[in-house]
This record gives C-alpha cells, sequence and structure tokens, in this order.
C-alpha cells in the first residue's frame, strides 16, 4: 500500500515569490465524502486519477494512475462536482526537501499553501522563512474540501473592487 505523508502551511506571500516556472494543475473530485477522495487532476500535460484514503495523524493511503488526458478532461467538465480546483504549483527546494507551493486561482484565488511530504511523520524538516500557519490538521485546507467550500485567501484581489 502507497502511504502518503504530508505536512501544509499556509504561505506569507509577503515573504515569498516563485523564483521558478509552475505547472498549471486542474482538478475535481468524483464522489466526495466517507474520508476517501478519488481526485481527476490534470498537471500540466499528464492526468491522473488518485484515491485516497482517511488521514490519520499526517498520513493516509494514496494510489495514483496515469489516464489520459482528454479521459480526465472529460471526467473534469462532466463528472466532477464544481468548482474545480486551479492552481499554479511551484517547486521549491529548501534545506534537504522539495516544498510544493501552490497558488490557487478561481474560486481559491489569494490562497497560497506549501506541502512537503515526508518519509515518515517524525522526520525532522527546517521551516523556510516564507512559511506562515501550520494547516496540516485543518479539514478545511484540504483540497476536496476547497473545492466544495472554497476559502479565498489573504492575497485575493475581486476583480469587481477594480
Amino acid at each position: 500500500m502507497a502511504i502518503e505523508i504530508e505536512r501544509k502551511f499556509l504561505v506569507d506571500k509577503t515573504r515569498w515569490q516563485p523564483d521558478n516556472t509552475g505547472v498549471r494543475y486542474r482538478q475535481g473530485y468524483l464522489c466526495p465524502g466517507a474520508g476517501i477522495t478519488v481526485r481527476v487532476r490534470i498537471a500540466g500535460t499528464q492526468a491522473f486519477l488518485t484515491v485516497k484514503g482517511p488521514t490519520t495523524g499526517y498520513a493516509r493511503a494514496e494510489y495514483e494512475y496515469p489516464v489520459p488526458v482528454s479521459d480526465a478532461e472529460e471526467m473534469l467538465t462532466d463528472l466532477c462536482q464544481k468548482p474545480l480546483i486551479e492552481k499554479v504549483r511551484y517547486r521549491v527546494e529548501h534545506a534537504g526537501h522539495t516544498w510544493e507551493v501552490d497558488v490557487f486561482q478561481g474560486d481559491n484565488s489569494g490562497l497560497i499553501l506549501a506541502e512537503i511530504e515526508l518519509d515518515s511523520e517524525d522526520t525532522r524538516f527546517a521551516l523556510p522563512a516564507w512559511i506562515g500557519e501550520e494547516v496540516s490538521g485543518d479539514p478545511m485546507y484540504f483540497n476536496s474540501a476547497l473545492a466544495r467550500t472554497p476559502q479565498p485567501g489573504p492575497y485575493h484581489v475581486d476583480p469587481a473592487s477594480g
């Protein structure tokens, strides 16, 4: 069984700016609920179907399979709950670990989250200066929850306000 061990943090945009090119992600969820998620994701030019089990501590079962992009497009359009998650993901190396920084767009515009995947729950890691509050245990910041109840972040700019 594949296990994902992940920690998640808010990002202080005043202290972080991307220094590389990000990858555009679009993802949606099939059959939400019961602590198990089935995600359809297009990441750049690749697509995946991912099944994740309930979270215990910082860990959960994860199974991911490549699918044709055309199939993923159809599932996102026809089968996934709306709104979809839209974001640009940046990979940032810091103190021997890779951080994934997600700059959300669409209904979650202004939200910036950083994730680090670890080998074990007790793996030690250094926090970059731009890391804010840890939200690993807050279900509001699970991507599946952001699809159901968007959380525009502090850097959201309302187009209506000019």
